[in-house]
């Protein structure tokens, strides 16, 4: 009524024609709003005949009575909610009536097919629904569930935001559950229980009318979930206090959205002014009093409350209640005055110059004037544009609120402005208050994101949920949703978000691990030339010469080689030192052993031979004895040029010898390309020749305790074996260890080092002792050795020296 008084008043609008208007009551209810509406729809039915009444007949033939004539109803204005309004509009359209809503939203009403005479000054849900996906998304929510009132508003609503986050891609409902029209006892704790089957949807999407979204606060709250669910709430619950009062601790963090709309400053000072006396024109005038200043109206026919005080008639809205702007009246004006700016281009196109209505409208075209609404254009009472499009819908334009809390208390707090909506979203994400910590940003996420080094491993149909799933071993994170192993000669960062060079290592000089075997090899080394220095000197003295002299440099230089290829086993591998390993390996072992064995085997002939005859027996002179043990340690000599021809030597880079289990301890390995078992294979002729001349020093054991030289040696081979029967099971028992380099090649020269010390201690040392520091006894030894040979001549020491 406000509108129409501004519309007549106004000179330059429909000069010469007035509006007025038939106001009547929806209350809210479809079906009512269809009896209503049917009201006026009747006089224009009645009104159509043009004189012959078709299809109505009085008893006896009578004519049908016209008291008045048809009123000239030519667009509507409403509903308000969406339900009342797809009910009306399916009439109007009938009788091809306009019709401009000021507040429902449904996306239904937008299908021009169906509701082609229907239009509203604010926009579909189809546009809230946008802002409210974009609001989940600048929040980081992915995983929300959606509530909804059932009817046409509630579940248009959630159905449009539903499919416009399918489109966009990255939300995912957790549960769309609808609220009944008559809700059971119990229904809302029941749908509690409902949302909590998805705890971790913890923004919820509600399409709901007033009573509904207070009752879904209060099962919350009963439920001990104060501050659990993050509700996003549409524009009926907007910026209500309704909804929320006495629950607003429950509220505290919703965010919800309006239709972008002002307070209209000469309303509240019309309305403010209104009394009982210059209203009368408002049927519920009358009713809104009473209920507004909390007294009772006495007239005729009424009877008083003596519990209620009476009305005196003198309240004053705003001064003796509390007042607040309707939140609908900015569009309500809209659309009344989108109907008058309609009907003046109308009026200017069909009767130009004519002032007030023409016969051309009267009465007006309703498939015309709706032509005109469609092509309006004017700025509102809120001084926004007011346009509507080809389904009849306004702009989308969104005030975005969030109730929060005041000073730490939630009933004393109030809907703050925190952005705005107009195709895209503009959020002060920094203005936002939460309950808990009031700046910590909530998630709504169906699965938390994954760690540095996990990949998603996707639950099949939920594209926002997923598992994480680690990238262990040596796997590494491509993208999100892969790991692939790291290349061969690299492994995973600590993270397992890229690769990196795994660190080669080798046995270097100053590793703890060489440090005892050089010292060995050293010491080895400075006696082994004492003791070749020593029988140099005193080459020709009886105990030099009884040792066997070529067979002794022979068997020291075998020691020396051996000693030396400790220093080979700890340089760093390549090509020269690969070939130098493999030749020198065996030929040190195989040199003393040979030598060994034949010096043996020469023992055991003589004496064998002693016992049968006095002829000496064959090959016993040095010439063969050197022979002897050369052409044994050609064969291991052979046996490597051929391996150095068919594979030459070079370095490789083992990175699967130290390729542990955590990542972190893996090591390659700079070696030579010798696998353990050529390593050992090396040093099988050497382990063959040992054997047998260990058999050979058992067997010579019961030569005459005066010709003693079997003696040691059965001592050094018993000795030997012991050292190289420790030595297998340590070598093969540390295949799998992480230090394998280390230990092996470490057992490996000790080894070496302590079997070439055996024969260097036990063969060399008591005589090179004797020569340096009791000549005598060697003069002595030398005297009971020949008295004995006289006595027993078939068992001398030697054929030379028995001669």
């Amino acid at each position: 009524m406000y509108a129409l008084d501004r519309v007549n008043a106004d000179p330059e609008l429909l000069p010469g024609v007035r509006l007025g208007a038939r106001l009547l009551d929806t209350c809210s209810r479809d079906t009512y709003a269809l009896e209503q509406a049917l009201s006026f729809v009747q006089a224009l039915i009645r009104g159509r005949g043009d004189g012959d009444e078709v299809g109505v007949r009085c008893p006896g033939g009578v004519p049908p009575l016209r008291t008045a004539p048809p009123e000239r109803v030519v667009a509507v204005v409403g509903a308000s909610a969406s339900s009342v309004s797809i009910m009306v509009a399916n009439v109007l359209r009938l009788f091809a009536i306009p019709q401009i809503s000021y507040a429902s939203t449904a996306p239904e009403l937008s299908d021009s097919t169906r509701y082609d005479f229907f239009s509203r000054v604010v926009p579909p849900d189809s546009y809230q629904a946008q802002a409210m996906v974009d609001i989940v998304r600048a929040l980081g929510w992915n995983y929300v569930s959606t509530l909804a009132s059932e009817g046409n508003y509630g579940e248009s609503g959630v159905e449009a935001f539903v499919q416009i986050s399918r489109e966009a891609g990255g939300v995912c409902i957790a549960q769309s559950i609808k609220i009944p029209r008559e809700p059971k006892p119990g229904e809302f704790n029941k749908l509690i229980r409902r949302l909590m089957e998805t705890p971790n949807a913890r923004g919820i999407i509600i399409f709901a009318n007033e009573d509904d979204i207070r009752r879904v606060l209060e099962a919350a709250r009963q439920a001990n979930l104060t501050g659990h669910f993050l509700w996003v709430g549409s524009d009926s619950w907007g910026a209500k206090t309704s909804p929320i009062l006495s629950l607003e601790d429950v509220a505290v963090g919703a965010i919800t959205i309006l239709p972008k709309r002002a307070s209209i400053d000469g309303f509240d000072q019309y309305f403010m002014t209104r009394s009982l006396e210059n209203n009368r024109r408002n049927i519920w005038f009358a009713e809104f009093w009473e209920e507004n200043f909390n007294c009772k109206l006495t007239g005729s026919g009424t009877q008083s409350d003596d519990s209620t005080r009476k009305c005196t008639g003198e309240e004053r809205i705003g001064r003796d209640s509390t007042y607040e702007q309707e939140g609908k009246v900015q569009f309500v004006i809209d659309a009344v005055y989108a109907i008058a700016h309609a009907l003046h281009s109308m009026h200017q196109a069909l009767c130009p110059g004519h002032t007030g209505l023409c016969p051309a409208m009267e009465p007006a075209d309703g498939r015309t004037l709706l032509q005109y609404i469609r092509a309006v254009r004017f700025n509102g009472s809120a001084g926004t544009p007011v346009m509507f499009n080809e389904n009849g819908d306004a702009p989308g334009r969104y005030d975005i609120f969030q109730y929060q809390a005041t000073n730490g208390s939630a009933s004393s707090g109030g809907y703050q402005a925190v952005g705005q909506w107009a195709e895209t979203l503009r959020l002060d994400v920094e203005a936002l208050q939460w309950s808990g910590d009031p700046h910590e940003l909530p998630s709504s996420l169906c699965s938390l994101p994954c760690g540095p080094g996990e990949r998603k491993k996707m639950v099949k149909g939920v594209p926002c949920c997923w598992h994480c799933e680690a990238c262990d071993g040596y796997r590494f994170q491509v993208d999100e949703f892969t790991c692939e192993a790291c290349p061969r000669d690299m492994r995973p960062t600590p993270n397992h978000t890229g690769c990196r060079p795994t660190p080669v290592v080798r046995l270097s000089w100053s590793s703890p691990w060489a440090a005892p075997p050089l010292l060995l090899a050293v010491l080895g080394i400075m006696a082994t030339t004492t003791v070749v220095a020593t029988f140099v000197r005193h080459n020709n003295t009886p105990i030099v010469r009884a040792s066997g002299r070529e067979l002794s440099y022979v068997l020291l230089t075998g020691i020396f080689l051996i000693y030396a290829i400790t220093f080979l086993m700890v340089a760093e591998p390549g090509a020269t030192v690969c070939a130098a390993r493999r030749l020198l390996l065996g030929l040190g072992t195989t040199l003393s052993y040979s030598a060994l064995l034949t010096k043996t085997n020469r023992i055991y002939r003589i004496f064998e031979q002693g016992k049968r005859s006095v002829t000496p027996p064959p090959f016993i002179s040095p010439t063969s004895q050197l022979a002897i043990t050369f052409s044994l340690t050609s064969l291991q000599v052979v046996g490597v040029i051929a391996w150095l021809g068919v594979r030459p030597p070079h370095s490789v880079i083992d990175y699967e010898e130290q390729r542990t289990v955590d990542p972190e301890q893996a090591r390659g390995v700079l070696k030579c390309d010798m696998s353990d078992l050529s390593l050992i294979g090396c040093l099988g002729y050497s382990f063959l020749l040992m054997v047998t001349c260990t058999v050979y020093a058992i067997k010579s054991r019961g030569v005459p305790e005066t010709f003693n030289e079997a003696k040691p040696i059965g001592f050094t081979m018993y000795t030997t074996c012991i050292i190289w029967l420790a030595f297998v099971p340590i070598f093969f028992g540390t295949a799998q260890s992480a230090e394998k380099i280390y230990i092996q090649t470490t057992t490996l020269t000790v080894s070496l080092s302590l079997s070439a010390s055996v024969s260097l201690g036990m063969l060399y040392v008591p005589k090179t002792y004797v020569i340096l520091f009791h000549p005598e006894q060697n003069v002595q030894k030398r005297k009971r050795s020949l008295k004995a040979t006289v006595a027993a001549p078939p068992k001398g020491e030697d054929a030379q020296d028995h001669q």
